[in-house]
């Protein structure tokens, strides 16, 4: 396979103008799973209230869980059934899925309903990122040493696709929400998944590399129920119990035995669902924690800054969204910023570093505003901190599908993904009980006047204390 045609042996079966399309196909995957995420986010809680005006709110939690661990446990198993069976397989079934929920999350007529429907949904969404990471991957691999330029070509669209995702999700959701029957959130939906699936079934043609390889089902469940109590414990911890309550260090304990047992069977069975080739690969297992850690960082990034601009500002959560804007052009600058530092150093490893670098030097300016800094200056920051955003988004996973055997490329990089998705939860409980214990001192006047226009993000509603949650709803915020 090269860069610009897709050759099964020496049978073409993709051209440059059929890659192309492909690939914005999958780009197009990107920014679906991504708008559809804040653009539910920014319309929950209307959501909520309509669906069951007396219970709606307390329910929201689960709707906000049900999708996170549906999408989390099934992406080990989506990685490990595109070895054996091919992406292009796995892709068309993940839109496929993804669109079932769309339309009957839409259609749904209580809180029950929408939790169910919400899963279905995360079902097809675990399969959006992951699986369309590993197309990317398979159209974009090459043995040559042009293949550090691809992977920085990948990381820019990637990175564009997110940051068009997190600068218009949010802009989205409060249009539909203010203009249209929150339904809209779903039903948009369902053209963009159109779209896709018909360049999937058309379009695109992939090798497949068919080998005669077991599924460990067992131990998928094994690592899927250990996901699930992890996240459960992060998703409760501190906001429905206490850190130390015995639900929380329950499931924790649960989740970390299993992930135990996980680990002893993949070392026991003949066909693991990941395989010591790949634990005895040195970047696997390196970029694996980095990974995690991005994964919490980026969750910082999110809830740090959204909280920032709408409680220290006083902004809604449009003119919260407007300035990301900058971050997203910041990700598309960055594109070029990647091909030279890949041009100039040949190797990923600096291009990783200058993006951390540039992204904690940021952060740290960040930590020192306050409610007089000019918004000039965060729109500053914000374009820079999408210049490093942009070069580490998918970085570490393209330098590490560079390293596996094709065969393993799937469970590789869906590991990758599975992992960034554990400390993305991580972050959020981290640097949510820094925002619960500042909002917890706040007086019930100066809370008011900040947040009477402002729109709460799922994710913030879930960490603000309940005495000051209940003020929004009686003062009439909605989000």
């Amino acid at each position: 396979m090269s860069l610009n045609t897709v050759y099964d042996g020496n049978t073409q079966l993709m051209g440059r103008t059929q890659v192309t399309i492909a690939a914005l196909g999958c780009f197009l995957t990107l920014l679906l799973s991504l708008l559809d995420i804040n653009i539910v986010s920014a319309v929950s809680w209307r959501m909520a209230q309509a669906l069951d005006p007396v219970h709606g709110l307390s329910l929201l939690p689960w709707m906000v869980t049900a999708y996170a661990l549906a999408d989390c446990i099934v992406v080990p198993l989506y990685g490990k059934l595109a070895d054996v069976y091919g992406a292009k397989r796995l892709y068309t079934a993940a839109l496929l899925i993804f669109l079932t929920g769309s339309c009957l999350c839409g259609l749904a007529a209580n809180m029950t309903e929408m939790i169910v429907f919400r899963a279905i949904q995360g079902v097809g969404g675990g399969g959006l990122m992951s699986v369309t990471m590993v197309v990317l991957g398979t159209l974009t691999r090459s043995a040559d040493e042009q293949a550090p330029r691809s992977g920085a070509m990948r990381v820019g669209g990637g990175g564009i696709m997110v940051g068009l995702g997190i600068a218009l999700g949010p802009l989205l959701g409060a249009l539909v929400a203010d203009n249209l029957d929150w339904r809209w959130v779903f039903y948009i939906n369902i053209p963009l998944v159109l779209a896709a699936l018909y360049i999937a079934l058309f379009v695109l043609k992939l090798p497949v590399h068919r080998l005669d390889r077991r599924v460990d089902f067992t131990g998928a469940a094994l690592i899927a129920a250990a996901a699930a109590a992890l996240l459960l414990a992060l998703q409760w911890g501190g906001q429905q119990y206490g850190w130390t309550s015995a639900p929380v260090l329950t499931l924790a304990t649960v989740g970390m035995m299993l992930a135990v047992a996980f680990a002893w069977r993949s070392l026991r069975v003949p066909e693991p669902l990941i395989s010591l080739a790949l634990l005895r690969n040195p970047v696997f297992r390196l970029m694996v924690p980095i990974g995690t850690l991005s994964g919490a960082g980026l969750a910082g990034q999110v809830l740090g800054i959204g909280g920032y601009l709408q409680l220290g500002h006083g902004l809604g959560l449009g003119g919260a969204s407007l300035l990301n804007l900058p971050m997203a052009a910041g990700m598309m600058a960055s594109v070029m910023v990647a091909r030279w530092i890949v041009a100039w150093f040949g190797d990923y490893k600096y291009l990783l570093a200058a993006a951390g670098v540039l992204q904690a030097s940021v952060l740290f300016c960040f930590s020192v505003t306050d409610q007089h800094t000019s918004l000039v200056w965060i729109a500053v920051g914000m374009f820079v901190l999408g210049l490093g955003m942009g070069q580490s988004l998918g970085l570490a996973l393209q330098y590490m599908q560079n390293s596996v055997a094709i065969h393993d490329l799937g469970i590789a990089t869906t590991t990758q993904r599975f992992c960034q998705q554990l400390g993305t939860s991580l972050g959020f409980a981290l640097f949510g009980q820094l925002i619960n214990r500042g909002l917890t001192g706040t007086s019930e006047a100066a809370f008011t006047t900040a947040t009477t226009t402002t729109l709460f993000y799922a994710a913030c509603v879930a960490l603000i204390p309940a005495a000051l949650a209940l003020l929004i709803k009686t003062k009439g915020v909605t989000a």
